[in-house]
């Protein structure tokens, strides 16, 4: 059983920055990608930013390219999104998920993800 805990939510206003952490622990196994996605109110999910533990390049959506980095620290089992820049279309519900199946770009859909946190607000104004 895996478990995902977001943390770093919050409010912050257009120009700002925030930083997300995802803990990620239970029996995950040594290769996995985590994914960030968020939801807007009345907007379907989408994928934000993705990375393989394992190594190998990282994935982000068009519109946050540029301005949010996805990292990992693999000695505390956690997955970082700094979020520069933010903009008010940045708002949304951000969830954390991992997933065995880590292929390239499609770790940015949510098929890729069997274990999902239960989200942090971002808000911009």
């Amino acid at each position: 059983h895996v478990q995902l805990v977001e943390f770093g939510g919050g409010s912050g206003p257009a120009g700002g920055s925030l930083r997300l952490s995802c803990v990620v622990s239970g029996n995950v196994g040594s290769n996995y990608c985590v994914g960030w996605f968020r939801q807007a109110p009345g907007k379907e999910r989408e994928g934000v930013s993705a990375i393989n533990t394992a190594g190998g390049p990282t994935y982000y959506v068009d519109s946050v390219q540029g301005r949010f980095t996805i990292t990992q620290d693999n000695s505390k089992n956690t997955v970082y999104l700094q979020m520069n820049s933010l903009k008010p279309e940045d708002t949304g519900t951000y969830f954390c998920a991992a997933g065995t199946v880590c292929r390239g770009p499609y770790m940015l859909y949510d098929y890729a993800y069997n274990s999902w946190g239960q989200g942090t607000q971002v808000t911009v104004s």
